[in-house]
């Protein structure tokens, strides 16, 4: 079976270098998934702008963080699981919130909301529970944040599929193993 591996910036096409040398100087680092997506600059270019704005008119970081953990989780993506805990660790998170979110079991009542209507909604191909719904609108949410948490819901589903499908080294420290089932 052919190996994917990481590009370094240089092999890519002058475009895919512009916007990585551009996440560089944001993050310190270039991922070595996004170097992966660089294969294709319009691909990467596409997700990056998508992903920048999918879900930030209804949501914030940390919410935005438990919808990532919670489909990652699903997803079984070990990179993500790894990014997106010390994402959520920068915004405030604890190493049990983690854990907590990828189990949908959070204490907070409008995160477990979100990360259970967002696993519900990933591990079941956009059909969720009625339940799931009614615990997301009862919490205060609409329809509007429906639909942006759907647009999270597949932006993050694309990076993990991206590494699922590539298994590129992950370069972010090791996410816990759940001791238990997640949601």
């Amino acid at each position: 079976m052919k190996t994917i591996n990481v590009p370094a910036v240089n092999q890519l096409d002058e475009k895919a270098q512009n916007i990585l040398n551009n996440v560089k100087g944001q993050l310190g680092m270039v991922p070595n998934l996004y170097a992966t997506i660089g294969y294709s600059s319009d691909t990467l270019e596409n997700y990056l702008n998508y992903s920048g704005k999918a879900g930030k008119g209804s949501f914030s970081t940390k919410e935005l963080e438990a919808i990532k953990l919670a489909v990652s989780e699903v997803n079984g993506c070990e990179y993500c699981l790894a990014a997106h805990t010390a994402i959520s660790k920068m915004n405030g998170f604890s190493e049990e919130e983690t854990i907590e979110l990828r189990e949908g079991n959070s204490a907070d009542p409008k995160l477990r909301a979100l990360s259970r209507l967002a696993a519900d909604i990933a591990t079941n191909r956009g059909r969720a529970s009625d339940s799931s719904l009614e615990d997301f609108y009862a919490i205060g949410f609409d329809e509007k944040a429906l639909i942006d948490l759907l647009a999270v819901v597949v932006e993050i589903s694309f990076t993990n599929y991206t590494h699922n499908l590539t298994k590129v080294p992950v370069d972010f420290p090791k996410a816990k193993e759940l001791s238990k089932p997640s949601i």
